[in-house]
């Protein structure tokens, strides 16, 4: 925690006793009370130093130290259940060093010879004990301390992937271990329909989870639609021979329980720290959290000559990713202004270190979202950044406030120099800047016209915006396109090269495509997709804007909103002076990106393909405007109604999954232009 960064130096026994006094409070607040205030990272890092010190300091040893436990107390709501072979815990590898230690162990205590390995995914919920006799599930069990749990049967019942009856031939006892985790897009829905209702919202999906599996109610755990993929076998009675893990799973598999399509048996750890790279960099592209890799060894006769310490089998590791959670200080809450108006507050943090860069900052989204996080300056806040993912404020450490912290709140004026009042409309959860003359407003629409997804105008970022309009320079997009390199020049930091750069890009861009075109103007509603369907329909710029209504609304993915926006667009006489200026500077608004459709055939006429992964010889907006020009519609996600799912390197593994579910066809990438061609699926 940042505070304890300050803390004067302590002797070993004081600092062993505040760091059990420490990781007790925080064991019971993750694993009985389902509301821990630590990230897991900065958890671990505790339990860490404090067997650290134990271990150098042997004299300081304690049986009941917390760093021997394997989970929590059993909470007095729920029955307790004895596990007929205990719940362990796993020691954690924290980088390729510490993994490669581990099978150096490993090897030793095999006397030499190499294991067979086993990675599994670490999903991030609560584990759970499924007992069956005679096919017939008798009781659910958290892990609790390992030896005692909790019984929680009512609620798992309500999981629909928790078979209530196993099928004929199955085992007179098995129990099945898994874990209980909430899906993203239901953790994503829940708080979507939290901030409707006025509601506090759910931390994260992991909390989520074990606070349904303890509700009296069982009726609010099935509201939270859970799920769950099994891992391992327990007591098993009755059962067939099973010689290795990858067996057991497909047994477990068998009894209709859910395995994780992402298993792999692997030979050696050089392959198994490689899957653990590649989960580390695409953990994001699941519908569910992952925070590491397990490896697991393979043979049941070798992990029984390796054994087990206290707490955790010697067989087994869990390589844990880097933390995307850390506390800091909330210094001061700030406004933002967009290029619609719209107010978005962020947060100003001393210095943090996550996710993989040093964050000062993060957004807490809008009005609605402070309030029900009730975080204030002066909060010790838990920051979470995942992947690409804008750092957010995630909540206040709320053991940590000071007395008398006063709640922040919304500003009532924008912060701009007009200083013009903020309203929000009935019904809507942003608060806007409603006067047209913010520069704010002006800076943000220039740099979203510059932006990768709109003209790419490199060089032209948020800091050179902020130049050009302080100087007068620019007012609107259309103006970048009368500068000089002189003009340019006369900015601090620039030279003669680099003005000459700068504006080389923007005349780069006078060509671009149409859709880039309509996606810089930042018509709401209109995205790069829309935009490329409209141009790829009715040729350029002036053909979308001056086409009627009705012709818009008619084009696949368009539809009725996005048409009457793009009417109240250009219904404006400023916007329709701005397109004939854009013009006069020279910015083709006639470009069009390919052949127009009318050269090509409708091959995929009202069918749905979705893109994942790089495709060769296509960018990503490129091989969506392919899948449009020959009549077909490319959504950005997996439903039934997809014709094909195509497939190429880095593609999200959730959206092959869901594919695979729904029995929808998936086409590699290397044959995307055989599946334009004809329409036909590459067999």
């Amino acid at each position: 925690m940042a505070a304890d960064q300050r803390r004067p130096k302590e002797s070993p026994a004081d600092e062993i006793g505040r760091l059990r006094a420490l990781v007790a409070h925080h064991n019971r607040l993750y694993h009985e009370l389902d509301t821990p205030e630590l990230p897991d990272g900065e958890f671990d890092a505790l339990v860490r130093r404090l067997r650290e010190l134990e271990a150098d300091h042997p004299e300081l040893a304690s049986a009941d130290s917390p760093s021997s436990s394997v989970g929590g107390a059993v909470s007095a709501t729920f029955a307790p259940v004895v596990h007929a072979v205990p719940m362990m815990s796993l020691d954690n590898a924290m980088d390729a060093d510490e993994l490669s230690a581990w099978g150096e162990r490993l090897v030793r205590g095999l006397d030499g010879s190499e294991a067979q390995l086993v990675c599994e995914l670490k999903i991030d919920g609560l584990a759970m004990s499924l007992r069956y006799e005679a096919g017939v599930l008798v009781h659910a069990a958290t892990r609790g301390d390992g030896r005692v749990g909790e019984d929680v049967t009512a609620n798992v019942r309500t999981i629909a992937d928790v078979p209530e009856r196993l099928p004929a031939g199955a085992p007179e006892v098995v129990e099945v271990r898994g874990e209980i985790y909430m899906p993203v897009s239901v953790f994503d829905a829940l708080n979507r329909e939290a901030t409707e209702a006025g509601d506090r919202l759910l931390v994260n999906p992991r909390n989520a989870a074990a606070g349904s599996l303890r509700q009296k109610d069982p009726s609010v755990t099935a509201r939270r639609r859970l799920s769950m993929w099994a891992y391992q076998l327990g007591e098993v009675v009755g059962g067939p021979e099973i010689a290795s893990h990858h067996e057991a799973l497909e047994f477990i598999a068998s009894l209709g329980f859910p395995v994780n399509p992402e298993v792999r048996v692997v030979e050696g750890l050089d392959e198994a720290s490689a899957l653990c790279r590649h989960w580390q960099e695409h953990r994001h592209d699941l519908d569910y959290d992952i925070d590491g890799v397990v490896i697991k060894v393979d043979g049941l006769a070798q992990r029984a000559a390796l054994g087990h310490t206290s707490r955790a089998p010697r067989w087994a590791i869990a390589f844990k990713f880097p933390p995307e959670e850390r506390t800091t200080r909330l210094l001061d809450i700030q406004v933002s202004v967009g290029r619609t108006g719209r107010t978005t507050p962020f947060a100003v943090l001393e210095p943090v270190f996550v996710g993989g860069s040093t964050v000062t900052m993060a957004t807490l989204h809008n009005q609605d979202q402070v309030r029900l996080k009730d975080v204030r300056p002066g909060d010790l806040v838990v920051v979470r950044k995942a992947g690409d993912v804008i750092p957010e404020v995630v909540g206040p450490v709320l053991s940590e406030r000071p007395d008398g912290l006063a709640a922040w709140e919304f500003p009532s004026v924008c912060p701009c120099p007009v200083e013009s009042v903020l309203e929000r409309a009935e019904g809507e959860a942003d608060t806007r800047c409603v006067e047209a003359t913010c520069p704010f407003q002006r800076d943000q629409r220039i740099i979203y016209w510059a932006s990768r997804g709109a003209m790419d105008i490199e060089g032209l970022g948020e800091r050179t915006v902020a130049q050009l309009t302080a100087a007068g320079l620019v007012a609107d997009v259309a103006d970048l396109y009368a500068l000089t390199a002189d003009h340019v020049e006369s900015l601090e930091g620039f030279a003669r090269v680099s003005a000459e750069k700068l504006v080389g890009g923007i005349d780069g861009s006078r060509g671009r495509p149409a859709w880039r075109v309509l996606t810089g103007f930042g018509i709401k509603h209109l995205g790069p997709t829309a935009a490329q369907s409209l141009a790829t329909a009715l040729g350029g710029v002036r053909e979308v804007l001056e086409a009627s209504e009705e012709r818009r609304a008619e084009v696949a993915g368009v539809g009725q909103v996005i048409s009457a926006s793009v009417s109240d667009w250009w219904s404006r006489e400023a916007h329709r002076d701005l397109v004939d200026r854009l013009d006069h500077h020279g910015v083709d608004l006639s470009v069009s990106e390919g052949p127009s459709v009318s050269d090509l055939p409708a091959t995929l006429e009202g069918r749905a393909v979705v893109v994942t992964g790089t495709v060769p010889g296509h960018t990503r907006e490129s091989a969506q405007a392919a899948v449009l020009a020959r009549g077909g519609t490319a959504p950005g996600s997996v439903s039934a109604k997809t014709y094909a799912l195509v497939v190429g390197d880095g593609a999200g593994a959730s959206k092959l999954t869901k594919a695979e579910s729904l029995g929808i066809p998936v086409v590699s990438a290397d044959r995307f232009d055989e599946l334009l061609e004809s329409g036909e699926i590459p067999t």
